[in-house]
């Protein structure tokens, strides 16, 4: 396990050095992926120094990547102390899905009510992804990348911008709860399943059946999710 405040971690997990052209969002990316991998654990230190030396590069790109992880919620600033992988719970996490309901809800309203027929092609081909990860047994962290795909098409295909800012805001945040927990479902296919009514209701033009469907569709995640994590907290508590 790479533990960025540990010098002595294993070699092979380090960062590789890295060239200056658009260095800051890359070594973002970087450090994002190491999270989202569990390469660095939440409450984990990010360590500038050790993160500098390892991708080869000076601190301040470190520190810069690491407010713009802070705006996605996966990184916090400690006064005095400095960043830290963002610690998950519960409460954290249920807070999060309902505002995700609030936001989606609205964008795919918005969707039905301009018209899908840009969009609609789009989500078919992300559900059949989300099968295609489901049939060949894909880790957990494949199967939330292409779940939060999906919603991120109906927040683009909303046309409204905001939406779409704000969905990417917090969705590495959604990601690692997600990732944390393990699974959703025994059959990873109900995960693709779920999504079903979503794109039947966005077909029929119906826009009050999208927001129930998005509704129910998230609501029933976050009831899920937030249930399998506070077993989780229990279980790390004893």
């Amino acid at each position: 396990m790479f533990d960025p405040a540990d010098p002595a971690s294993p070699p092979d997990s380090r960062f590789k050095p890295l060239s200056r052209d658009g260095l800051v969002d890359r070594v973002a990316n970087l450090l994002a992926e190491a999270i989202m991998a569990g390469r660095i654990l939440p409450g984990a230190r990010l360590s500038e120094s050790t993160i500098a030396r390892d991708m080869g590069v000076s601190r301040a790109p470190v520190r810069e990547a690491a407010r713009l992880l802070e705006s996605s919620g996966l990184v916090e600033y400690r006064t005095n102390r400095g960043f830290f992988v963002q610690t998950v719970s519960s409460e954290a996490l249920d807070n999060l899905y309902e505002f995700r309901i609030v936001i989606e809800r609205a964008a795919i309203a918005r969707l039905v009510a301009q018209g899908a027929e840009a969009t609609l092609p789009l989500l078919h081909a992300q559900l059949a992804e989300l099968y295609r990860v489901a049939e060949a047994g894909e880790d957990m962290a494949q199967q939330v990348e292409a779940d939060m795909q999906f919603h991120r098409l109906i927040c683009r295909g909303s046309g409204n911008p905001r939406y779409l800012t704000v969905f990417d805001q917090i969705a590495n945040e959604t990601k690692l709860g997600l990732i944390l927990i393990g699974r959703m479902y025994d059959d990873p296919h109900r995960m693709a399943e779920t999504h079903e009514p979503i794109i039947d209701a966005i077909a029929a033009g119906d826009s009050d059946a999208a927001v129930s469907a998005i509704d129910y569709h998230i609501g029933t995640a976050r009831t899920l999710v937030c249930q399998q994590f506070r077993l989780l907290e229990d279980k790390t508590a004893k």
